[in-house]
Formats: C-alpha cells, sequence, structure tokens
C-alpha cells in the first residue's frame, strides 16, 4: 500500500504519479537472490541467476539415531558414523551394511579421526573423552582431558594427537602413549575446530567471540582475524594456503559496517563483549541440532598475514561445515535452516548446488569424485555424486498481488537441449502460504508464453519442472514472469485534520545559496542548495484569514489520486464545491470570503487517473466542525472611576463564536498589561473583566483595552475617564 506523506511531516508533497491498476503489474524472477526465496527440489541455481537440475545424491543405509555428528572415510570405502544423544559409533562396511562398532558412556560422538597404524580415536561430549578404538567393541579411555566438551581432533606429522575443547577454552596436545596436557589455552569459552597448514601450523576457530588463530607446534598463537560473530566452527584451506572460515551465530560486538567487496582487517575498530561461559552454540549434549539455526551467519576468505574479504552472509542461515575442492576451485558449505549446500568459486560467485530436505547440512567429508553429506532434522547419511539427476522442480516464492487479481500470461526464457523439458505449473489461492484452501496445481504449460490457466485470487505460485533423459545436459530456466491486474479497490482516507487558524506552510524560494564576498581562490565550490544532504522545503507562517487542512490518503493498487475537496454551513443541505481536482494532500483556503460560522469540509478521494471511466473508485471523509470566526471581539458596559493614585474599571468583553483568549490594558504613559476576568481564566465568549489600574505619573485620562480572540482577531476599544 502506497501512503500519501502529509505536509504536516514532511514538508511540502508532491503526489506522484505511478502505475496504477488500469496499467498490468509484472511479477519477475531473474537474479540469483529472487530465486532463493523459493525451494529447490533436485534443481540448482547459478550466480547469474539460472536454474540447471543438481548433483545427484544417493542415500545410503545408516541406522536411525536422533542426530549425525561426524564421518570418517577411509580409503577403501569403508565410513565410520558417530552419533548425537546415542554415544554410539558405527561401521560401514564398502557394502553398505552398518554394524555397531563402539559404545562410548557420554552422549555425543563429535569427532573420528585415523591413526597411521589404523586405529579409530573417538572424540566424546558432554564430560568429554577421546576413546581409541582398535577393533569392534575394543575401544578404552585413551586421554580424559577433565573438559565438558571434546570439539575437534587432529593428528600431527609427529604423531601427536591435537584435541580442541571447551568450557575453559583450548587445545591439548596428546602423545601416542596418551599422556598431555593443554598447551594453548583462549581467551574464549571454546575451541570449535582445527585446521593444518601446508607450513604445518595449524588455524583454529573459537567460540564465545568468532576468532581464527594461527598456532605453531611450540604452542604460540596469535589471533589471524576477528569476525563480527559468535563463533567461528568450520575452517578449510586451499593449496594457496587462503583461509576459508565459517563465522555464525549472533553478533557478539559492534565492527564498522563491512564491505564484501573490500578487506577488512584485523586492527577494524571494534567494541568487544565477553560472552558468558559455555555460549557457544554448536549442537552440543545439551542442545543438539534439533533447534533450527536462525543466527545466521557468513563466510570469510582470509589470507597468509590476516587480510580477510568477506563472501557470503545471510541472516537467517548459518554455516556448520565447510570443504575446498581444489579440482573445482571451489569452497562447498553446508547451511541450517533449509538445508543447503551452496559453492563459491575463485571469481567469489556464488552458487546453490542444492537444497536437502533435512534442515542443516552438518558435515561433508570428500571421498574420491563424491562427498559424504551428513544431515539433521531429520538425520540423513548419503553421498553427493558429480553426476546431474534427470529430474527436480523448484517451487518459487508467493506472488501476492496485494488485491484481488486477475492472472495474465505466464512467461519463461530457457535453453532446452534435445531430449530435455521444461514444464511449469500454478496454483492460486487466497491465504498467503498454500494450504489446503488453494487450487490444485494447473494443467502443465509447455509453451514460453501462455495464459496463466489458476483462478482468480490475490496469491499465485508457479512450479518449474526440469528433465533430462540422458543425464548429460540439463535444460537451463533463465526468467519467469508473471502478468497480472489487480481488481480496482476504492482509495481509503485515515485523516483529515485542521491546523490552528491563520496557520499556514509557505514554500521556500529555489535558488542557491550565494556566500557575498568568498575569495577568489576557494579551496572548493560552496555547495550548492540541491547538493545539500538534507533541505528544509516549506517553513511554517501565518496569514490572516487563511485555514490550511491537511490529510492522509492511500489505494492499495497504487493509484495516483485526485482530490475534491467541499464544505457546507450548519444547517445547510448543499455542498458548495471549492476544488473540483486537486493533486496535493494539503490544501489552505481564505476564510474572509466566507460568513462567519460553524461547516463542514468533505474530502473526496478519487482513483480516476489510474482507471477507465465508470470503473474508478471514490473514497469520502467529513471533518470534524471548523468555526470560521473573522470578526473583531468587543468590549461592553465599559466603566472606569478615578480613586485617588488608581483607576477602578469594569467591562465585559465579547465575541460571537469564539472564546476570549487574552485581554491587554493600557494607560499612557504606561505600559500594556494583561489582566485576567473575575473567575480568573479566559476560557469562554462573554467574559467580566474588575480590577484597579494604577495610574502613572502624568497619566493621560484615556484607558485602551485590547481583545484578542482563540482565532487572533484583534478587538481594540479606547474610552475617557
Amino acid at each position: 500500500m502506497r501512503k500519501v506523506t502529509p505536509l504536516a511531516v514532511a514538508g511540502l508533497v508532491v503526489l506522484a504519479a505511478s502505475l496504477g491498476a488500469v496499467v498490468p503489474q509484472k511479477w519477475e524472477l531473474r537474479t540469483r537472490e529472487d530465486y532463493l526465496r523459493g525451494k529447490f527440489d533436485g534443481v540448482s541455481v547459478a550466480y547469474d541467476g539460472t536454474l540447471a537440475l543438481a548433483p545427484r545424491e544417493e542415500k545410503l543405509a545408516a541406522p536411525q539415531e536422533e542426530f549425525y555428528l561426524s564421518v570418517l572415510a577411509l580409503a577403501d570405502g569403508t565410513t565410520f558414523l558417530g552419533t548425537g544423544h546415542g554415544g554410539k559409533v558405527y561401521r560401514i562396511g564398502k557394502d553398505g551394511k552398518s554394524e555397531l562398532w563402539f559404545q562410548a558412556a557420554e552422549m555425543d560422538v563429535t569427532s573420528l579421526v585415523l591413526d597411521r597404524k589404523g586405529a579409530l580415536y573417538a572424540s566424546t561430549s558432554p564430560n568429554g573423552r577421546i576413546y581409541r578404538i582398535t577393533d569392534k567393541g575394543k575401544g578404552e579411555p585413551f586421554f580424559d582431558p577433565a573438559e565438558k566438551y571434546v570439539w575437534d581432533l587432529l593428528f600431527m606429522d609427529s604423531g601427536e594427537l591435537w584435541a580442541a575443547v571447551g568450557e575453559s577454552g583450548g587445545i591439548y596436545r596428546i602423545s601416542p602413549l596418551g599422556e598431555g596436557g593443554m598447551f594453548f589455552k583462549a581467551a574464549e569459552n571454546h575451541i570449535l575446530c582445527l585446521e593444518r597448514t601446508a607450513r604445518g601450523d595449524v588455524v583454529a576457530g573459537s567460540g564465545g567471540n568468532g576468532l581464527v588463530y594461527r598456532i605453531g607446534a611450540d604452542g604460540r598463537a596469535s589471533v589471524l582475524f576477528e569476525t563480527p560473530y559468535e563463533e567461528v566452527r568450520s575452517l578449510a584451506l586451499d593449496r594457496e594456503g587462503q583461509i576459508y572460515a565459517a563465522a555464525s551465530g549472533t553478533p557478539t560486538r559492534t565492527r564498522k559496517d563491512e564491505r564484501s567487496d573490500e578487506p577488512v582487517r584485523l586492527d577494524a575498530e571494534v567494541s568487544i563483549t565477553v560472552s558468558a561461559a559455555g555460549a557457544a552454540s554448536r549442537p552440543s549434549a545439551a542442545a543438539g541440532p534439533a533447534t533450527t539455526a536462525r543466527d545466521g551467519g557468513a563466510l570469510y576468505r582470509i589470507t597468509a598475514d590476516g587480510l580477510a574479504k568477506r563472501l557470503w552472509s545471510s541472516e537467517d542461515e548459518m554455516i556448520y561445515t565447510l570443504l575446498w575442492r581444489e579440482a573445482d576451485g571451489k569452497v562447498l558449505f553446508g547451511t541450517g535452516g533449509q538445508g543447503r549446500i551452496y559453492s563459491i568459486d575463485r571469481e567469489e560467485r556464488v552458487a546453490l548446488l542444492l537444497q536437502q530436505s533435512s534442515e542443516q547440512v552438518y558435515q561433508l567429508t570428500p571421498f574420491d569424485s563424491k562427498i559424504y553429506v551428513l544431515s539433521n532434522n531429520p538425520c540423513y547419511f548419503g553421498l553427493l555424486l558429480p553426476e546431474q539427476r534427470f529430474a527436480g522442480e523448484y517451487t518459487s516464492p508467493v506472488l501476492d498481488a496485494r488485491t484481488l487479481a486477475s492472472w495474465g500470461r505466464i512467461a519463461w526464457d530457457a535453453a532446452v537441449a534435445a531430449g530435455a523439458s521444461v514444464q511449469l505449473q500454478s496454483r492460486s489461492g487466497n491465504t498467503n502460504e498454500p494450504n489446503a484452501t488453494w487450487s490444485d496445481w494447473s494443467p502443465f504449460y509447455g509453451k514460453t508464453e501462455e495464459q496463466v490457466l489458476s483462478p482468480k485470487s490475490r496469491y499465485l505460485q508457479v512450479k518449474v519442472i526440469l528433465r533430462t533423459q540422458t543425464g548429460k545436459s540439463s535444460p537451463v530456466f533463465d526468467r519467469l514472469a508473471v502478468f497480472y491486474l489487480q481488481s480496482n479497490v476504492a482509495p481509503s482516507v485515515s485523516r483529515l485534520e485542521f491546523l490552528r487558524p491563520n496557520e499556514v506552510y509557505l514554500k521556500l524560494p529555489d535558488q542557491d545559496d550565494v556566500i557575498l564576498g568568498v575569495e577568489r581562490n576557494a579551496p572548493e565550490a560552496p555547495a550548492k542548495k540541491d547538493e545539500l544532504r538534507v533541505s528544509l522545503g516549506y517553513r511554517k507562517s501565518e496569514r490572516k484569514g487563511f485555514q490550511t487542512v491537511v490529510w492522509d490518503a492511500a489505494d492499495e493498487n497504487g493509484d495516483t489520486l485526485r482530490y475534491a475537496l467541499a464544505m457546507k454551513k450548519d444547517g445547510e443541505t448543499e455542498w458548495r464545491v471549492l476544488e473540483p481536482d486537486w493533486t496535493e494532500s494539503i490544501y489552505a483556503f481564505d476564510t474572509l470570503s466566507f460568513p462567519d460560522g460553524t461547516y463542514l469540509l468533505r474530502l473526496t478521494a478519487s482513483d480516476a487517473p489510474s482507471n477507465p471511466a465508470g470503473l474508478e473508485l471514490k473514497a469520502d471523509k467529513t471533518s470534524p466542525s471548523l468555526v470560521i470566526d473573522n470578526s473583531l471581539p468587543v468590549v461592553k458596559g465599559f466603566t472606569a472611576a478615578r480613586s485617588g493614585a488608581s483607576l477602578d474599571v469594569a467591562f465585559q468583553a465579547e465575541d460571537a463564536y469564539s472564546y476570549i483568549e487574552e485581554v491587554k490594558v493600557l494607560v499612557r504613559p504606561g505600559e500594556w498589561r494583561v489582566v485576567f476576568p473575575v473567575d480568573g481564566i479566559a476560557d469562554s465568549r462573554t467574559e467580566s473583566f474588575k480590577f484597579a489600574v494604577k495610574l502613572p505619573a502624568g497619566a493621560e485620562n484615556q484607558v485602551t483595552v485590547r481583545v484578542r480572540d482563540s482565532y487572533g482577531n484583534v478587538g481594540v476599544f479606547r474610552q475617557g475617564y
């Protein structure tokens, strides 16, 4: 709904013309951001806003558990799967058969790694331990850091095992014999993830405040980059040594606005807020990944010297996992909220690879040309394959026509190779979320331009179906457009008010500001009026006899409005037209051409400029009573009698239509003085006055009385004594 801004708030307003109900509207999807508002099933969207078939997924048989939290893929095709809230480790063989390999005493198996001898190590939480598992059912505690959480494990070339922990927030270094201790203590509550660089040091992400640390083998650490988010929960590195960091959670501090096209340095100005212990939101024994992530997050690329750039961000999706694919030159990341897997290439182009039915893509683990995918809510274990699918569907966001609408053409652009096809369907309804009251999906639209078959309604949704017979070439869908015509809705007038009598707004002269006598060689020319960011287009003033009326009017169709104003005096039956065709939301008229009395004003708003003759609609609003009072107040029954050095004065002040506001008295050469009525307050059309005036030396023998009513009319009375 477009609202006409009142002058009293925003200054002098000119109602801009816009497309109205008579002009068909067009709803269009053509950019990546447009398409991301919809839902994807087997369809991807490229950085340039084109839809294509997504990579194929293969769901793998796995035991049904509450959560999947970790996966380890071996070169021979065997995988180990760690679960949440059950504390189990499963082994899934090359034949797809799974068996319970180890049962931990703790609830969550957060990380799985393998040493050089083939022994499996599992970290658990809460009351975290690290187990060494040598065979089915043969596992024993390897190291107990006496920490609540063990988040990640990393083997070094030396054979040492590093463990990232919380709530004390640090890294333990553990020998092959299971002996060790904390060698790095962070200021944050949690160290969440560890990755080894090509030169042998380690980068780590923290929770509480989202920092990226660089840690040498000697335990010396430095902050490489500070994000404005609560945690850094995943890291990935490319061959060039660039670090990709997934920051997520509620922002913990205020940072100067980041721009995705400019690097962010470590010394950027920040105001730090220290979070409470245990504040990291990575799924834990207490929360798990069951809670849908809505805190948002960002992906950063950080150079070896700490120069960072934000590549992607979202207010309602947070990144759980990162994976660098060197062969493709892309980083893949899985998000929570809508279960999506995105990719970003070296040119920083973002694409959505696919969307799952699970809400959170929790871990991506490479296996040859495939990728293991762990997802939750509901839990899912599968492979992302390099081959494309044979079919997929995209469901658009809901089009809101704002009023009941007639649907016109549906049109689209697509490149369709031999053996491929694109079909569309539509459905409509009158609720903002599709439900059982909506129409069924229409028959298929096979042509690139057809009449929409769905019933007339306020809302519409479109489904795009992509298919291919070969699996080698995908149809590419480029643009979707739907034309519609809104049903005309009458405008509405929500406010109709009078300003104080005689109060008007004056438009300021449109001219440049000129500095007199400015030097010739000024380094910069003085700013012109139209270059100033803020300029006032009007000023308030007074003009005797004028009455100003202002109003708010709106039209749900966005139609251009015209106004008619008419007045009638109390007791009359016919309206007298003041203006038949007015465009602004303010009107000032001269009341001196009207007899004093009580009037009503009627405003009629019409959408005729945007609709054909006979189809226009109107709305009327009648004002509160308006009193026009241009007559002067008078003084009656005046008496003045001298009593020594003072003068006793009495009179009545009267006005025909408005109350007496102020009375002043003057005996020259004295000064004007305010006098109050007998009852102590001037609030009636008739007021009685009785008072004594001290006579000044050399006083003249005349008294002057000045009476002003509430409409600013001033009557002057003078009489001798």
